[in-house]
């Protein structure tokens, strides 16, 4: 969650006169994801406390872990870098995210 202050503070002041205004959109959007994502790990760390057997809640921190690193990440090297291949590793982290968050709300489902 710090680095993801620290690089919404750095897009909105330190690149503000760099990136063109998709480049702006782009490293926005990472912001956010990383930011939300950040707050999905607290959950994650939260329900690892109730249920510290649980793989699926390890799975799902892991895989919150690595789309915030691939989905976010790509986004804010296609920002500043405009290289546009970038793009075509966002969707993996997408999935990652959208894994992340099937295990996690599988795991909190309780059980009979």
């Amino acid at each position: 969650m710090f680095l993801g202050v620290a690089l919404g503070a750095f897009g909105a002041h330190g690149l503000k006169d760099t990136l063109s205004a998709e480049g702006k959109q782009a490293y926005h959007t990472a912001v956010l994801y990383h930011l939300l994502h950040g707050l999905a790990l607290i959950a994650v760390g939260w329900l690892a406390v109730l249920k510290p057997a649980s793989g699926l809640v390890r799975a799902a921190g892991w895989s919150f872990l690595l789309g915030i690193l691939l989905f976010s990440g790509s986004l804010y090297l296609l920002s500043v870098t405009s290289i546009r291949k970038l793009g075509m590793i966002t969707p993996f982290g997408g999935l990652s995210l959208l894994i992340g968050w099937l295990c996690l709300a599988w795991a909190a489902t309780p059980r009979p």
